[in-house]
């Protein structure tokens, strides 16, 4: 009986030496705009525009939470929330993400919410896991700034698919270059007042003419090659009207090095603007010099067959196709792999952080 309770004794001074030698770190609660953090947010947030696979970009709004926990061997673990707004730029197009432009509320805004971690080493932040949604505006909220405006509508609505094959069919009608495939349809809104569907869709260039093949599948879409559609169908007495303007990107020649020889300048992307009606008008601007921009983060691929989902717009929640390794953290917030425990009882309790942060554009 001795010997058991000396061995109790001797167990317990060793464990308590360990936690000596070891003792446990504190985690941190910085302010949701202190610079490392917003650094950390803007990681989350192009990476989660290199996964989206269809729909449009976002740019961070709002940092909502913030919780830093040390990393063993080396490093810090971010654990955030953020809130991000849909802009004008779709995932296939090369515009830089600072220049594209956030989609306002009376165009009924979309905000998505993701949560991540976000792994920071040697002054280097990488996104280990995150988790999105994306919803649009209350039609509430958008009747209040704009009562007229339309609302966003599913993209599979019959009306809405019309839209988008009578938008096609014109612009392909007065295309004399090339056929163009279907990739997406992207956005779509209903007009309250009048009779009329306003949609967003992409296309392709294919390797047929410009009056396609004897079987369509058979036309291929050129590599890296889009169009980016605005289209508006109207209903009048014994017809609709049809106006739709393409802006057709290409691949661009990047700007020479100074000991490479000067090839033959490319021509810039061209502007193709279609208005289908009694007077049909097409205007391009004349090719000048291109410069090269940055491709956008990551790998896009485009769908085998056209994308129409049955949403009024393309959730995070099925857009994003993956995420990067997660040797750290859990995909669902769960414990954090190699993270050193919170503070042990009786430590400085962390001051209040300020968050959530500031809004950037405005609050949905």
């Amino acid at each position: 009986m001795r010997s058991l309770v000396a061995f109790l004794c001797l167990a317990q001074l060793l464990s308590h030496a360990a936690a000596r030698s070891h003792p446990l770190l504190p985690l941190r609660d910085p302010d949701c705009d202190d610079p490392d953090v917003e650094l950390a947010a803007m990681e989350i947030t192009q990476h989660v525009n290199s996964q989206l696979q269809s729909g449009y970009k976002y740019r961070l709004n709002q940092i909502d939470k913030v919780r830093v926990y040390p990393r063993r061997p080396a490093g810090e673990v971010y654990v955030m929330e953020v809130d991000m707004l849909e802009t004008t730029c779709h995932v296939m197009d090369k515009t830089p993400l600072e220049n594209c432009t956030v989609r306002q509320l009376a165009e009924h805004a979309v905000e998505g919410d993701c949560e991540a971690s976000v792994l920071k080493m040697d002054g280097q932040y990488k996104v280990l896991n995150v988790k999105c949604e994306s919803n649009p505006d209350s039609a509430e909220d958008v009747r209040k700034v704009c009562p007229q405006c339309s609302l966003l509508a599913p993209l599979n609505d019959t009306r809405v698919v019309h839209a988008v094959e009578a938008s096609l069919a014109a612009f392909i009608s007065q295309n004399q270059s090339t056929f163009y495939k279907l990739l997406e349809v992207s956005r779509a809104q209903i007009s309250p007042i009048q009779p009329s569907v306003y949609v967003e869709f992409v296309i392709a260039p294919t390797d047929c003419g410009p009056k396609g093949a004897d079987d369509p599948s058979s036309c291929h879409p050129l590599t890296d090659q889009y169009g980016f559609c605005k289209g508006t169908v109207t209903k009048k007495d014994g017809g609709e009207d049809v106006a739709v303007s393409c802006t057709i990107s290409v691949p661009l020649v990047p700007a020479p090095q100074p000991d490479e020889a000067v090839p033959t300048p490319a021509a810039a992307e061209p502007d193709v603007a279609i208005a289908a009606g009694p007077d049909v008008a097409v205007a391009a601007k004349p090719a000048i010099a291109a410069v090269a921009r940055p491709a956008p983060v990551g790998p896009v691929v485009r769908p085998v067959r056209p994308f129409i989902s049955h949403l009024p717009h393309h959730d995070l929640r099925h857009s994003i196709v993956g995420v990067a390794s997660l040797e750290s953290a859990s995909g669902e917030h769960g414990p954090v792999v190699g993270l050193a425990a919170p503070a042990v009882p009786g430590a400085a309790a962390p001051g209040v952080p300020l968050c959530p942060g500031r809004i950037r554009h405005f609050k949905v």
